[in-house]
């Protein structure tokens, strides 16, 4: 990728606002008022753009990579800098990869090839990862990190623990995006730390088409979200768009439903692991808006806090849920301007 990369010209500032601009248009048409983004730096110049202008029709809560976290921190930068539109503060690590590439890190090797468990990130192997994450949180910036396998998992929650140990206390909220594939004894390791599963329940409809074949009996560790509510663990939901639809209807019909894309599960893949189109609601609002210390301003319709939300064209609550998928935005309401009519 890289050796591609190397040779593929530069987008200009202008061609990178014409990508932003595309891409809000996509969150006004899905009801979206609010991202958790992975920032690349340039962008952020963007960004930045268009909140002086006022063009920035979605709050941004933007995650930086973890090595940049030097320059925020020597500028003074810590967790919830910025304004309501957009906020720096967090910074985004990788522990490994993903399954569809067979890249993703299990203590057990992958089915189709025994010599694989996966691919801890080079970072990880150097021993950055760990320096990197524990000045991070020195420095009052929190931390996500990428981790879909169980070992990956493991590993992170390893080091979240010689975090909270070794540096100051603080509402550091960490977070794992994914939590995938975590073993049942780590559940209680998330509940004890107080770590955010970041969590993108489309994908369990999608991986479950093919996941089995590729991991064998630990499709019984994927996408648990029924457990990790039942132990107490804070579970906020994405979309991982562009991966997956930017859709969040697609995301808690997914998550209440787990009929998997093929039609084979019409009761649902791993049914156990559903949870209540309520619970999905808070995992996409309030959840989220903690995720970003955000959940005194936005999360929920309440006097005093920001007019963010989407008119759907039918209630949820009471609907089949099998017929959610189905449901389209009417109306985008932000800052309590009308942004998109269907």
């Amino acid at each position: 990728m890289d050796q591609v990369k190397a040779v593929i010209p530069e987008p200009t500032t202008a061609r990178r606002e014409q990508a932003v601009m595309a891409g809000l248009d996509e969150a006004k048409r899905n009801g979206i008022t609010g991202v958790h983004d992975i920032t690349d730096p340039r962008d952020l110049i963007v960004y930045q753009n268009l909140v002086q202008r006022g063009d920035l029709t979605c709050r941004f809560y933007t995650r930086l990579p973890i090595d940049e976290y030097k320059s925020l921190a020597n500028a003074g930068i810590q967790y919830g800098f910025g304004s309501d539109r957009l906020k720096i503060g967090s910074m985004k690590a990788f522990a490994d990869g993903s399954i569809g590439s067979s890249t993703a890190w299990f203590f057990d090797p992958y089915l189709h090839d025994p010599t694989n468990c996966g691919l801890p990130m080079d970072i990880v192997k150097t021993g950055d990862m760990r320096r990197w994450c524990l000045a991070t949180d020195r420095n009052q910036l929190q931390l996500s990190v990428h981790a879909i396998g169980d070992k990956a998992n493991d590993f992170v929650l390893d080091l979240f623990e010689e975090i909270a140990r070794t540096n100051p206390k603080w509402d550091r909220r960490f977070r794992i995006e994914h939590a995938q594939h975590v073993r049942p004894a780590d559940l209680a390791r998330f509940e004890r730390l107080g770590v955010i599963a970041s969590m993108h329940p489309y994908h369990c409809i999608d991986d479950g088409v093919w996941l089995e074949k590729k991991i064998g009996d630990r499709v019984k560790s994927a996408y648990t979200i029924r457990s990790f509510l039942d132990a107490g663990i804070k579970v906020c939901f994405g979309s991982d768009w562009e991966v997956a639809p930017l859709n969040a209807l697609a995301g808690i019909y997914a998550a209440v439903t787990r009929r998997t894309l093929d039609g084979k599960n019409p009761d649902g893949w791993l049914p156990e692991q559903k949870i209540s189109v309520q619970e999905a609601i808070q995992c996409y609002t309030i959840n989220s808006a903690y995720a970003a210390f955000e959940e005194n301003i936005k999360g929920s319709i309440e006097p005093g806090k920001l007019a963010d939300f989407a008119v759907l064209s039918r209630d949820i609550l009471t609907i089949d849920p099998a017929e959610i998928i189905n449901v389209e935005v009417d109306q985008t309401i932000f800052d309590g301007e009308v942004i998109y009519k269907r």
